[in-house]
């Protein structure tokens, strides 16, 4: 019995030395892609960029048609997200330092213009939901109902799944490997502390 107990333990170590080794080989493999110059601005959260589509990631803004209320009448939020996302970029070169793609190919990306981190500005100013990070940002939007919170609106993700835009999930967040890594060690110190201590 001590045997077997001693086996299923060596190969249960084996097994999880296999899997870390593979975790920080494929985080070693993921370095972020930056990609660099003066983007074209297609919507509230989406670029152009040498030949490359750009996800602004952790945001989502309302979509070119969206209209939105405001003060009991429409304005069209899309468009003005799309604007105010111009107006932050101007004739600044934006660099975009992409960790992924999503399901429809685009970049992944944190963009920076003249110093400001444009994802963070486009929910700050309320003319973007948080949608996987920028929470905080969301709440002080919110509480000084500024853009998209100074009226009424369906979230970009229900008015897309709505009026037959592509539907996506929220962003996974900055640091979910390290998080995930971290919570695997834990369960494996955790178990194998309960293996030798039987």
């Amino acid at each position: 019995m001590k045997r077997t107990l001693r086996i299923a333990r060596d190969l249960l170590l084996t097994v999880v030395i296999l899997l870390f080794a593979g975790l920080i080989a494929v985080r070693l493999d993921s370095s972020p892609e930056a990609v660099s110059g003066l983007p074209r601005v297609v919507d509230g959260d989406t670029l152009v960029m040498d030949g490359k589509r750009i996800r602004l990631a952790g945001i989502d803004a309302p979509e070119l048609r969206q209209v939105c209320q405001r003060k009991d009448r429409d304005w069209p939020c899309g468009t003005e997200a799309k604007s105010y996302l111009s107006a932050l970029i101007g004739r600044g070169r934006t660099t975009c330092e992409a960790d992924g793609s999503d399901r429809y190919g685009r970049l992944l990306a944190v963009c920076t213009s003249q110093d400001l981190d444009l994802n963070a500005a486009m929910v700050s100013a309320g003319y973007a939901v948080a949608f996987g990070h920028y929470e905080t940002e969301e709440g002080e939007a919110r509480d000084k109902r500024l853009g998209l919170w100074a009226g009424t609106f369906d979230a970009p993700r229900t008015w897309r799944q709505t009026h037959g835009g592509m539907d996506e999930m929220p962003h996974i967040p900055e640091g979910w490997l390290d998080r995930a890594m971290s919570w695997v060690g834990n369960w494996v110190e955790n178990a194998m502390s309960k293996v030798w201590n039987d």
